[in-house]
């Protein structure tokens, strides 16, 4: 089935700013609260919020086979469990009921009144019910200059990081959207030159500029994806901040990998944008030396051309881009990522998310992280307002924004914005 939605040609009768992120050709899946407080399943086109319950409800989807409710629900897991096929046919209807040429709707008033939001009149919710969260390890830049920083400078790279996606079990239960804020955690550190652990705030506060993907029920349990088909079961990416407390993490991630020092906080932009909208941006991963085992091999462009970008708004100050990176700098793809996650028989979910771990690009301006930015603390970086950072402060604002574009058309994922708050004090 071909992807109409695509159609660069194609132009909306809602009216969309220029080099917005969410042209007629994107039409992400979110889930928002409008002001009647409704929570309903969405999609956005310029700087409008589009209840897909109502446009359910109106009919406007008759002959795409849909549960009654598919979009009257407050996640997004029912409709990611109907499957490609659905989501495509989902998506290039979208985009002819608001293509410019149909007066369909366009022309009704009563139905935009009940359809159309503006997005400042919206309240964006979680996506999706994330019942599992893995975060994966996958950029070579990344892992090569932490394992410069804390092991030996000439063999960065653990011997196994060239072979297998690495990755952990993360914590979905403080996965939260943009816009919702952050405290920074307490915990154990270890203090420089002593043999006793602290109890009290983290001290270094950092961001991890990555991607997360959303998969589709993907497989029984025992059963291994294939990496050929991996790709079938990825819904569409998110842009996330992995929140992490670096000092908690150095003391505690011996023997066992990340705990506290992650679990805190990760959030995520509300809307996700399909595998289907990003097709035109479509590039070669690197290259992999050494081959990795057969059931890890692919050919073709199973990459993604995503500019990424993070910066750092101080309270009553304006924003400081810190870093410029891109997707297509990951070393491991996500249907590696997942095939990999199943070849034990590990099942997979709706809904479930997996983190693409910190994106670092080959140059300094382009590293992920404020541990590397800053080089562990040791090169401060400027802000607007003349102050300087080595790690997050209290009332920073980390903003994190990603898109992708051609000579055609810009498909983007809006923006992460998270306030650091202080330490969480119970009333």
């Amino acid at each position: 089935m071909s992807i109409t939605a695509n159609d660069t040609k194609r132009k909306s009768w809602l009216e969309v700013p220029a080099k917005s992120d969410f042209p007629i050709q994107n039409i992400p899946f979110g889930v928002f609260l409008t002001k009647e407080n409704v929570v309903t399943v969405g999609t956005r086109i310029g700087d409008f919020a589009i209840d897909l319950g109502a446009l359910q409800q109106l009919n406007y989807f008759e002959g795409i086979e849909l549960t009654d409710d598919m979009f009257m629900q407050d996640t997004l897991n029912d409709f990611i469990s109907d499957g490609k096929k659905t989501w495509r046919l989902v998506r290039n209807r979208i985009a002819d009921i608001f293509d410019e040429n149909n007066p369909k709707l366009r022309d009704i008033a009563n139905h935009r009144d009940i359809v159309i939001f503006n997005m400042d009149e919206v309240e964006m919710q979680l996506p999706v019910l994330i019942g599992d969260y893995t975060d994966f390890y996958s950029s070579k830049e990344h892992a090569t200059n932490v394992g410069k920083m804390f092991r030996d400078p000439d063999n960065a790279l653990l011997p196994n990081w060239l072979h297998i996606p690495v990755g952990y079990h993360g914590r979905s239960s403080t996965i939260i959207p943009s816009g919702i804020p952050v405290h920074r955690p307490i915990g154990q550190t270890l203090p420089a030159g002593e043999t006793t652990p602290v109890f009290g705030p983290s001290r270094l506060i950092d961001f991890e500029l990555e991607t997360a993907f959303i998969t589709t029920d993907a497989n029984v349990m025992g059963e291994m994806i294939p990496i050929n088909e991996a790709e079938d079961y990825i819904f569409g990416m998110v842009l996330l901040n992995d929140w992490s407390a670096r000092d908690i993490q150095k003391w505690e991630y011996v023997p066992l990998g990340p705990f506290l020092a992650k679990s805190f906080a990760s959030s995520i932009s509300p809307w996700i944008v399909t595998m289907d909208a990003l097709e035109p941006f479509r590039v070669p991963s690197p290259k992999q030396d050494p081959s990795p085992l057969p059931y890890l091999q692919q050919k073709g462009k199973h990459s993604f051309d995503i500019h990424l970008q993070a910066a750092i708004q101080p309270e009553n100050a304006q924003p400081t881009v810190i870093s410029n990176s891109n997707f297509k700098y990951m070393y491991w793809t996500m249907n590696q990522q997942l095939t990999h996650h199943t070849s034990n028989g590990c099942r997979v979910n709706s809904g479930d998310m997996m983190g693409s771990g910190t994106i670092s690009g080959p140059t300094p301006e382009g590293y992920g992280s404020m541990l590397e930015l800053t080089w562990g603390g040791k090169n401060p970086i400027k802000m607007s307002d003349g102050t300087e950072r080595k790690f997050i402060n209290d009332n920073d604002t980390v903003i994190m924004k990603g898109f992708c574009q051609n000579g055609q058309v810009r498909i983007g994922f809006g923006e992460i914005s998270t306030k650091l708050l202080p330490p969480f004090v119970r009333k």
